[in-house]
């Protein structure tokens, strides 16, 4: 079987590599770090972890990531004695990772799953222990850290409706692969069993919650940016609303321009804020935001220097990363990207923590779960269409104790869900309390 997955992934590899490449350049910033991706690592990381107890973390994007930042801040207190690796598989969560990482947590790119590469790079860490965040499979990674004996964790592990099924259908391949987790974070009971029926072992899966809930509640006050200074730099009226499209996908910012436009002859003074999902996107959003003739700023285009005058620029769009949390604090109602032209939905969370009332359409399974605890306390409204999604807006914007009930509905649910980063660290550690990465806190005397 290992053979079989060997070949088909080298065939596949062969293939998909010159897109994969390709988007990797569009990104940008892609040289740096790029042999990490192969088991490759310089003099200054190998140093980094000479001698040294490691602890390996895996963070997929810029969403992962943000969780994997607020666990290890839990961890570090817990297991002192260890030198802590993350790794991530994008430039933009790169990015976040190394805005929200202190130096001495060492940042590297996640190794191609060639079964030589990875090898190589688990041979250079010699990690004693690898926490993937979410359900992240690689198959030669994972039989090469069981190889070494090392114990692996799937932390805030969720399910897709996609994914389950895949997963399922093929589990003579990866049954024994979720049978060698030593610890499984749930996010869920209905995700508790899906992971027992893909051969997680009973006793080693724990409900905990989403660690969506700790981190989106978290705020990085080591970072802030004046957000009521710059719409003012805009010409925005301080009375104006604002109207903000987070983490959108293709075809997302058009519909949502189109509304803002209808919208404007009943809020004169509505302002529109567009964040693409992916930043490399903006040129592309430009163009339709020009065909619609909106005039626009791009958000990198801002200067301590720039002046507008009052209503001249009616929207911002955002084309820099890790921003979003500072404009969804200012934000009269916000619209959550990838629910209406793409599957699987944004993270709607961010937005509760805020206290912000929040519009999303039909598509949000990456966040099922999360979203029926929003829509059970009316903290969040749900659209099936473009025409919805215009109501919806101009009855928020028109309606200031309907926006505060749905945010305070909506903090009420992510309050009432915080502590699961606490229970998953407690997890871990109990799993590692023999080994030589733990420490045991000092009793008092």
């Amino acid at each position: 079987m290992r053979l079989l997955y060997n070949i088909l992934f080298t065939v596949f590899f062969i293939l998909a590599a010159p897109y994969y490449f390709f988007r990797m350049r569009r990104r940008g910033n892609w040289q740096s770090g790029f042999g990490q991706r192969f088991g490759r690592f310089d003099s200054k990381f190998k140093q980094a972890i000479t001698n040294r107890q490691t602890l390996w973390m895996h963070a997929v994007s810029v969403g992962e990531v943000n969780v994997c930042t607020h666990l290890i801040r839990a961890l570090e207190p817990r297991l002192p004695n260890v030198k802590i690796v993350v790794s991530t598989t994008t430039t933009t969560g790169m990015g976040v990772l190394e805005r929200k990482l202190p130096s001495h947590i060492s940042r590297i790119y996640y190794p191609i799953d060639y079964r030589s590469i990875v090898s190589r790079a688990l041979s250079i860490v010699r990690p004693k222990a690898v926490i993937l965040v979410e359900a992240e499979i690689w198959p030669n990674f994972i039989w090469g850290a069981r190889k070494r004996g090392v114990p692996l964790f799937l932390v805030n592990a969720r399910l897709s409706e996609r994914s389950f099924p895949r997963y399922r259908r093929l589990g003579f391949f990866f049954r024994p692969l979720f049978r060698g987790f030593a610890g499984v974070g749930a996010q869920n009971e209905a995700d508790a069993k899906k992971l027992t029926q893909l051969g997680c072992r009973p006793e080693a899966i724990r409900v905990v919650g989403s660690l969506k809930y700790d981190a989106a509640a978290e705020l990085d006050e080591r970072r802030r940016l004046d957000i009521p200074g710059m719409l003012r730099q805009l010409g925005v009226p301080p009375e104006a609303q604002v109207l903000l499209g987070g983490s959108t996908h293709a075809g997302e910012e058009a519909m949502l321009a189109a509304i803002f436009l209808r919208l404007r002859q009943k809020f004169p003074d509505l302002f529109l804020v567009l964040v693409p999902r992916h930043f490399e996107r903006s040129r592309e959003v430009g163009r339709e935001l020009e065909a619609l003739g909106i005039k626009f700023i791009y958000r990198n285009e801002i200067t301590p220097a720039t002046r507008h005058g009052p209503n001249t620029i009616p929207c911002l769009l955002v084309n820099t990363t890790g921003e979003l949390r500072y404009f969804y604090e200012h934000a009269t109602v916000i619209f959550i990207g990838k629910s209406m032209t793409a599957q699987g939905g944004q993270n709607p969370i961010e937005p509760g923590a805020l206290g912000k009332a929040m519009v999303f359409g039909p598509n949000m399974q990456n966040f099922a779960d999360v979203v029926k605890n929003f829509l059970a306390r009316d903290g969040a409204v749900q659209v099936a269409n473009e025409a919805e999604l215009e109501r919806a807006l101009a009855q928020l914007l028109a309606n200031e104790t309907r926006r505060a009930q749905i945010g305070s509905n909506a903090l009420a649910v992510v309050q009432e869900n915080l502590g699961a980063i606490d229970r998953t660290v407690d997890m871990i550690v109990e799993h590692l309390d023999d080994s030589e990465l733990y420490v045991a806190p000092k009793r008092q005397v």
